[in-house]
């Protein structure tokens, strides 16, 4: 009897249950950005002390700028302003203002975290968990991801959440956008394993074979056919873990405030192993608190959304945040890529208020392991962020809405803002060293006039404009060893500050490389070059030696020009100009060093290094049990009856089309699979396009399992 019989009557033991619950379909519609939306939530969050806050961000801001640009001005002026240098006073400008402006948050998170303040939603953290009655759906994307890893992370989540009495109110669903065949039967695999494992009926799986509009798609189709049936969503990335105690206080928080659409938490970065990853792990743990404290003192509730460890308000989610398709072509038209700050700007629009709450703990991701994966991950959000300059017009948005598009969009504009200061600098020296200045003016005067700059002034601007960049960190260590609990968890105040110096260190190595990565990201996106949708690399995967010389050999060139254009003018600007040249000349040593795993994490040890919580720990723990042998997708559908017949119930039934688009990987898999004499012939001969129209596609599936066996020769 072959596998599709054998399914016909399963084995004793193998449950019969669906891959999905019963649909409850909820309305989601594409909201309209030429046309504001009716305001259907009202709450006060404009009060006086948050006007307050907010001018002493901004009047601080303008202020911080207004002095480093006078101080620039008195540097450029003598002999008068040339073209160039007012280029260069005007980049200066902005750039400071984006430097005083990151600074002036993290003063306030300063202030808030050293006097305990509280700065938003008002969440105990600390009694025991509150009671809940609401029901929540647990959201986890994922796309070509390693499904035993996946799993891991979403039973650690389920187990947690389960021994705190109120599992009965969450429903966890896995929702793949997996285009990988064999990812996605490993999929389906790993997912009946998990379910047995845990004996939960509140365990669901859905794959969508469309895989429109990606993330932000995979969550509003599921909100369309499920979202009827929920309170809230938390919705997670496929690298994320939350502790129940933090998924239990976030849901009682949401049932307390009903004027709030969505609460994000604050992830702090695990499972670090790589020198890269631990250095964005210990800055993020170290900085990340004073900087999240600041934004939320004075965004209040208007804050922002980073797209996953938040939980959202269904209603409000499907009422407002339905995203349209822009206008054009890619990479600008099409569907918006950073989903996260334009749905939580439409709520905002609407009236509900977005909330941060940096307090609350227990919230984890992790972080791409080596500086190429970093910066490819960055020119997907950078494409995103740069899409936002058509969601910037949108009618009713929130003043400080547009803020956040405007942040996200200068936080990649600003790299090629620098570089541009940098070269422009150094071509008023190449000006002034190899073209012959005029000493006497036109017209009348009775002296020459000496082209000179002032060394020292400029040294001071300088010094100035890196003390903005470097004092936030101080601050922020400061406030670690202002803290018992922190200081402990660091393994000592001395061992952090030895971190601090270290990551200030290699983190200004590594800057002038992102610098041209960044730039070099957005030229393309600007040029019409789409991001497409990229696997990203976890854990301690390290680059090839060929793919980190061909990705890197573009900022060593430019160090390279650089440094001998500083040299053709004086060896003291060489050196002026050395903290960026050898980070440039450097690159490649460097993305092959920090790439390399750590056995210790030395001095960027944080306190979830040196104490992981519970979650982390038994999330690891299955991440590191044996995995199920996969024979090939084709294959293992032949070999186990129980995934067939969960696959094939799973599916939906082909819809005939009549003068509609012709499916070209399904045409081409038909046409082969009529050709074929055996299963082994299938597999080896379809592409994986043409394998995975073959999975989605109920009857040509059986067509192909039910093959005779090989002729014999």
């Amino acid at each position: 009897m072959d596998a599709l019989n054998q399914s016909q009557a399963l084995p004793p033991g193998v449950p019969a249950r669906p891959f999905l619950p019963q649909e409850s379909p909820l309305s989601m519609l594409p909201c309209r950005l030429d046309r504001a939306a009716d305001v259907r939530q009202s709450h006060t969050l404009t009060s006086a002390s948050l006007t307050v806050r907010r001018l002493f961000i901004f009047v601080g801001t303008g202020l911080l700028t207004l002095a480093g640009g006078y101080g620039m001005y008195d540097v450029v002026k003598v002999g008068g302003v040339t073209f160039l240098e007012a280029l260069l006073l005007g980049l200066f400008l902005v750039l400071l203002a984006w430097v005083a402006f990151s600074f002036m948050s993290a003063l306030a998170g300063f202030f808030v975290l050293l006097t305990r303040g509280q700065v938003s939603l008002p969440i105990d953290t600390t009694g025991p968990l509150p009671p809940i009655t609401t029901r929540t759906a647990m959201l986890l994307p994922t796309y070509n991801e390693d499904p035993h890893h996946v799993m891991a992370r979403l039973r650690a989540m389920y187990e947690s959440v389960e021994a705190t009495g109120y599992g009965t109110q969450f429903d966890w669903f896995l929702l793949s956008d997996t285009t990988d065949p064999d990812i996605w039967i490993s999929e389906e695999m790993a997912f009946i394993e998990l379910r047995r494992a845990c004996g939960g009926d509140r365990l669901y799986y859905r794959h969508r074979s469309d895989n429109t509009a990606r993330k932000s798609g995979n969550i509003a189709d599921w909100v369309t056919k499920f979202g009827a049936a929920y309170d809230h969503m938390i919705v997670l990335d496929a690298d994320s873990l939350m502790e129940a105690d933090t998924i239990v206080r976030i849901v009682h928080a949401m049932e307390r405030h009903p004027t709030c659409a969505l609460i994000q938490t604050q992830p702090v970065i695990v499972n670090a192993r790589t020198l890269f990853s631990r250095l964005q792990q210990f800055s993020g743990r170290v900085y990340g608190p004073l900087i999240t404290a600041g934004n939320a003192w004075w965004h209040g509730g208007d804050s922002n959304y980073w797209g996953h460890n938040a939980i959202i308000r269904i209603q409000a989610f499907a009422a407002e945040a339905g995203l349209p398709e822009l206008r054009g072509r890619k990479p600008f038209g099409g569907h918006i890529l950073s989903h996260d700050f334009v749905e939580a700007a439409l709520m905002r629009r609407a009236g509900w208020a977005i909330y941060m709450v940096p307090a609350v703990r227990g919230s984890f991701e992790e972080v791409p392991p080596s500086l190429l994966d970093f910066a490819g991950r960055d020119r997907r959000w950078c494409q995103g962020n740069l899409q936002h300059l058509a969601v910037l017009p949108a009618r009713g948005l929130h003043w400080v809405s547009r803020l956040h598009l405007l942040t996200g969009i200068g936080s990649y504009v600003t790299a090629p803002l620098w570089l541009l200061f940098l070269l422009l600098g150094l071509l008023i020296s190449l000006q002034a060293h190899f073209i012959r200045p005029e000493y006497f003016p036109k017209g009348f005067s009775l002296f020459p006039t000496w082209p000179q700059q002032d060394p020292v002034l400029a040294a001071w601007v300088f010094a100035a404009t890196m003390g903005l960049l470097i004092l936030p960190k101080l601050l922020a260590y400061l406030v670690l060893v202002s803290n018992r609990d922190e200081r402990r968890g660091f393994a000592g105040s001395f061992r952090a500050l030895a971190g601090v110096v270290c990551e200030t260190f290699v983190a200004a190595l590594l800057a002038p490389s992102m610098m041209i990565l960044q730039t070099k990201a957005v030229v393309e996106i600007l040029a019409g070059r789409d991001a497409g949708w990229q696997v990203q690399r976890r854990g301690d995967g390290q680059p090839a030696r060929g793919e980190v010389y061909r990705k890197l050999a573009g900022p060593t060139l430019c160090g390279l020009a650089l440094s001998l254009c500083a040299y053709a003018v004086s060896l003291p600007l060489l050196l002026w100009m050395s903290p960026v040249l050898l980070g440039l000349l450097l690159s490649i040593p460097l993305g092959i060093v920090t790439s390399s795993r750590l056995s210790a994490p030395g001095v960027f040890a944080t306190p979830e290094t040196n104490s992981p919580p519970a979650v982390v720990l038994r999330a690891n723990e299955l991440a590191a049990s044996e995995r199920t042998d996969m024979t090939g997708a084709l294959r293992q559908l032949g070999q186990d009856p129980e995934l067939l017949v969960e696959h094939l119930d799973s599916l939906s039934p082909a819809s005939p089309r009549r003068f509609g688009p012709i499916d070209v990987p399904l045409a081409t898999a038909t046409a082969k699979v009529e050709q074929c004499e055996s299963l082994e012939d299938a597999a080896a001969w379809l592409d994986r396009s043409e394998l995975h129209a073959v999975l989605g596609h109920p009857g040509l599936l059986k067509q192909v399992l039910k093959l005779p066996p090989g002729r014999q020769e």
